[in-house]
């Protein structure tokens, strides 16, 4: 089937699609391991670098940038160094930041990572740190869903990353996708409360998040998966809900159809998971808002998730990555 996909990467710099959602920075930062303390028993790092990337909703964001969307993006960062850095990346991926508020007084949500190496290793995460600001205040919700509801205009979907932070809300996601001309694309990314959305066409949940919406473990086999997939696609009403489940793929489930099963794309032995599903999201939304088809784009997403997570820290793909890989 991959051979048959390779014409759909090329569409998609043809699109204007809007990211309104959480916009987080993945900082990471570097040490090389020099002994164990004499204070307690823990490692020595020697500092060798420190870098930034744009995470949750700003890594779906420059995803598609990177594949050659042209992306208009809605979401809050703070006056900090985690925001300008954010910022930064914004404008050399290119991205319309029209929709972004940056808000005195708001710490930008960063998740820092500690990586620990010898010479001549790979580095390897040890711990994370991460910053949670205080939730955004109404007036900021507010203004955020006008600007949402200005970006839709013309546009081909809308991609909703909502990691809990506030800058998207279900009932404002709801309300703007009323607004939107039938038949609208939107989908969804909800890391705490994907089953609070209505009206939507897609949603990408993991298993964890599958489970912690239906209210039963899905690890038990593929009657529980699917007995999951099914009952969530129909309470959110959406043509097409994709689980993805790490080393063992996806499940794809559409109204009328058998669920579809797909393999893990290349080593099951990812080298580094960090913003995967934002990677998946960010292609199966493209992909349907080109046309494809729900096999079509979950196919897609499967192979762009497969070749992001054999790169280290946040990665993207770009288009000529995913039509190599489909060659």
């Amino acid at each position: 089937m991959t051979s048959s996909l390779q014409s759909w990467p090329r569409r998609f710099r043809h699109l204007a699609l809007v990211v309104w959602g959480d916009l987080v920075a993945d900082e990471f930062i570097d040490g090389e391991i020099a002994r164990v303390s004499r204070e307690a028993p823990v490692l020595i790092l020697k500092r060798r670098g420190r870098s930034l990337a744009a995470g949750g909703g700003a890594n779906a964001a420059v995803n598609l940038a990177a594949l050659g969307v042209q992306v208009r993006l809605v979401g809050a960062v703070g006056a900090d160094e985690s925001g300008r850095g954010l910022l930064q990346i914004f404008k050399r991926g290119g991205i319309d930041v029209t929709g972004v508020l940056q808000v005195p007084g708001y710490l930008t949500p960063t998740k820092t990572r500690i990586l620990a190496h010898h010479p001549h290793t790979k580095p390897q995460q040890v711990v994370r740190l991460d910053q949670e600001p205080e939730p955004l205040a109404p007036r900021m919700q507010q203004r955020l869903s006008r600007a949402a509801a200005r970006a839709v205009r013309g546009a081909g979907a809308l991609l909703v990353t909502d990691y809990g932070y506030g800058a998207v809300t279900p009932e404002a996601a709801t309300a703007v996708r009323a607004a939107m001309p039938a038949p609208a694309l939107v989908s969804v990314d909800a890391r705490y409360q994907i089953a609070a959305y209505r009206g939507l066409s897609a949603a990408t949940p993991n298993e964890s998040e599958l489970e912690a919406a239906c209210g039963f473990p899905v690890d038990g086999g593929v009657a529980a998966l699917e007995r999951a997939g099914r009952g969530l696609r129909q309470r959110l009403g959406c043509q097409h809900l994709l689980v993805t489940r790490g080393r063992d793929g996806m499940a794809l489930f559409e109204p009328g159809r058998p669920p579809r099963h797909l393999a893990v794309h290349g080593s099951p032995q990812a080298l580094d998971v960090t913003g995967a599903g934002d990677t998946v999201i960010a292609v199966f939304t493209a992909a349907l808002a080109a046309g494809a088809s729900g096999a079509e784009a979950a196919a897609l997403a499967n192979v762009a998730g497969g070749l992001v997570v054999m790169k280290p820290g946040t990665a993207t793909i770009t288009a000529a990555e995913l039509e190599a890989a489909l060659a």
